[in-house]
């Protein structure tokens, strides 16, 4: 049998590749920082039976038309919001994603960058990178309480629950909203299920870890921001998509909320210029929920093993229903 040829749309240390080597051939584009231009990946697909992409990459209808050939498509991420499921199913392609390796690596990242937010952790390290400490002032840099307050965490998912762990740890009351309750869960971390309103008006943190759909499609907008207290803080590490960012941009410029610290923007990446990074009360992270050196290797053996596996008529380790 003629081996499975894989393009992998980033460029990734080769001694990930040499245990499938055997069972693949494998081809990818040459920069790790930078997304394979479209031009490109239209061309490689060609010759392709497996794609590993990123969420960088636009996996539209136009797209998998041109590629209806491909027997899997394996996204280096938990979400896939951008590859078009139904047609993707249509044209009888595998969809596959990396849930539970990232879990506890993104909430980690999760909880510190609340952490971070609340007690101003990047502005003080700045304070004096850049000279500006002077004598001590009782209030200089004053932040946030986080024990013994109350988080809201909206989609309690894997990382949701994961990210209530640590809060439980830190003594605080754990409201959530899903939707569906997981009345076990509940038990186990002494959460409470309340409406979506409520938790907007009650949690001091308010931390959106849903995925991207069109039921969450700038969930977190101008009405949201203004429910919740004028001392809270918003935290996003799931997509970027959740928010309406210019009503987030108004609700911190005009207090509406105390703060924000945001992994994930609607379009990436942002610069300097962008309109949040003006606002000295949030804390921006370029999308690295799941950057840890382990986490990002065992996302890229996995999406190995699911390509390797359809490619041969295996089923998937984690297909996307």
């Amino acid at each position: 049998m003629k081996k499975p040829t894989i393009y992998i749309t980033r460029k990734i240390p080769e001694e990930l590749l040499e245990p499938y080597k055997e069972q693949c051939n494998f081809t990818m584009w040459h920069k790790e920082d930078t997304p394979v231009p479209k031009d490109i990946l239209y061309e490689e697909v060609k010759h392709a039976d497996g794609l590993i992409c990123l969420i960088t990459e636009k996996i539209d209808a136009a797209f998998l038309d041109h590629a209806a050939h491909l027997s899997v498509i394996a996204n280096m991420a938990v979400g896939y919001d951008n590859i078009d499921i139904a047609k993707a199913k249509e044209h009888g392609i595998v969809v596959t994603n990396t849930p539970d390796v990232l879990t506890e690596t993104t909430a980690d990242l999760t909880f510190s960058l609340l952490m971070a937010t609340a007690r101003r952790i990047v502005e003080a390290a700045s304070y004096i990178k850049e000279d500006k400490w002077g004598d001590w002032a009782p209030f200089m840099l004053a932040g946030t309480d986080i024990h013994s307050k109350t988080i809201g965490i909206v989609g309690m998912g894997r990382i949701g629950e994961a990210v209530g762990k640590r809060a439980k740890g830190f003594g605080m009351d754990i409201l959530y909203h899903n939707r569906t309750r997981h009345e076990s869960l509940e038990k186990k971390l002494d959460a409470t299920y309340v409406p979506f309103q409520t938790l907007l008006t009650e949690a001091d943190f308010v931390v959106s870890l849903v995925p991207l759909t069109e039921e969450t499609e700038e969930l977190f907008n101008e009405a949201a921001f203004r429910k919740m207290k004028s001392s809270a803080i918003f935290i996003n590490a799931s997509r970027g998509g959740v928010v309406d960012e210019q009503a987030l941009y108004e609700a911190l410029r005009n207090g509406y909320i105390h703060a924000a610290g945001l992994d994930v923007f609607k379009e990436e990446p942002i610069n300097s210029s962008h309109p949040l990074n003006q606002l000295s009360n949030v804390t921006l992270l370029p999308h690295i929920g799941s950057a840890s050196v382990q986490t990002r290797e065992k996302m890229i053996q996995l999406c190995l093993d699911n390509v390797s596996r359809v490619c041969h008529e295996q089923k998937a380790v984690t297909p996307v229903e």
